[in-house]
């Protein structure tokens, strides 16, 4: 048997109320945590909701305000919708990637094929057209882009596929290093709104056969494309600066210009896209139209 020492810890009443106090603020303290956490979801799913695409963020088309400026509301409506059409830049890529991923994977292939139960699908162009409606040349495009598309994104560029898909060749060839040092070079030279597609198919088509870069830094690489395609050749004297252009002739392409445009359909037509153009008729292997039209005003006019 146990000795009794005739220790006691205080007055058992007093005892039950220390522990009903103790265990007063143990609830207290879990209930102020899980307010806490619930307050915490509720800011977490907000920001979610706010930061997924729906297509009730888009506002509905109405007619304009009026013909002045904008309202405070149409400026806003403005922003919503260029918010979703920016959204292109960024699904190409993310579709690219789910393509390459169920590609590579083969991750369709215990899938039932739509119209023939029977049999599971055996390639990724066949499970993306019958199920997701995507032609096989478009699956092929968001494969190829997805990548390029992801880190030109990463760098602070919004490229549509269009443009990415120029650079496809350079980084097939050279690496996605080359590739995006390509972007940057079409960047530094005609700023990030300048960046088009016809721009980079130009850059890439006067990138010499025997390109070799070993530098990693896309940057640096712009830097040293940048010096490779304006470098002259040794020992060629520097070419004569172009003739300045004449008042009326600049006048009468302008005319021209906005008589393309009306047949077109097109609000304007910038000069360097005429020019593009232009050159590319006179340059024409199978069409010698322009060039001959040329050759003749010279031989007319004579050395200038």
């Amino acid at each position: 048997m146990s000795p009794d020492f005739g220790l006691t810890w205080g007055d058992p009443d007093e005892s039950e109320e220390t522990a009903d106090a103790l265990a007063t603020v143990d609830t207290t303290r879990e209930q102020r945590q899980q307010a806490q956490a619930e307050e915490v979801a509720r800011q977490v799913e907000a920001a979610v909701e706010a930061a997924t695409p729906s297509l009730s963020k888009i506002p509905d088309p109405v007619a304009p305000a009026g013909d002045g400026p904008l309202t405070v509301e149409e400026r806003e409506r403005r922003d919503r919708c260029e918010e979703g059409i920016d959204l292109l830049n960024k699904a190409y890529y993310i579709a690219g990637k789910s393509l390459d991923t169920m590609a590579v994977g083969r991750l369709f292939r215990d899938l039932p094929h739509k119209e023939d139960p029977a049999r599971c699908y055996e390639t990724i162009e066949e499970w993306a057209w019958v199920e997701k409606g995507l032609r096989q040349s478009r699956a092929s495009k968001l494969r190829a882009g997805w990548e390029l598309g992801e880190i030109l994104a990463a760098r602070g560029y919004d490229a549509p596929l269009g443009q990415v898909l120029e650079l496809v060749p350079v980084k097939n060839a050279h690496g996605i290093p080359v590739a995006v040092g390509v972007y940057e070079l079409v960047v530094k030279s005609a700023g990030a709104a300048g960046v088009t597609a016809a721009r980079l198919r130009e850059v890439v088509r006067m990138l010499p056969g025997d390109l070799a870069l070993k530098d990693e830094d896309p940057m640096e690489i712009a830097k040293t494309l940048q010096g490779q395609l304006v470098a002259e050749e040794p020992g060629r004297a520097p070419a004569p600066a172009a003739p300045a252009v004449p008042r009326e002739v600049r006048q009468s392409v302008d005319r021209r210009a906005v008589m393309l445009a009306d047949r077109l359909d097109r609000g304007r037509i910038p000069r360097g896209e005429l020019m593009l153009h232009l050159l590319r008729a006179f340059a024409d292997d199978q069409d010698s139209t322009v060039f001959d039209a040329v050759l003749a005003r010279m031989k007319e006019a004579g050395p200038e």
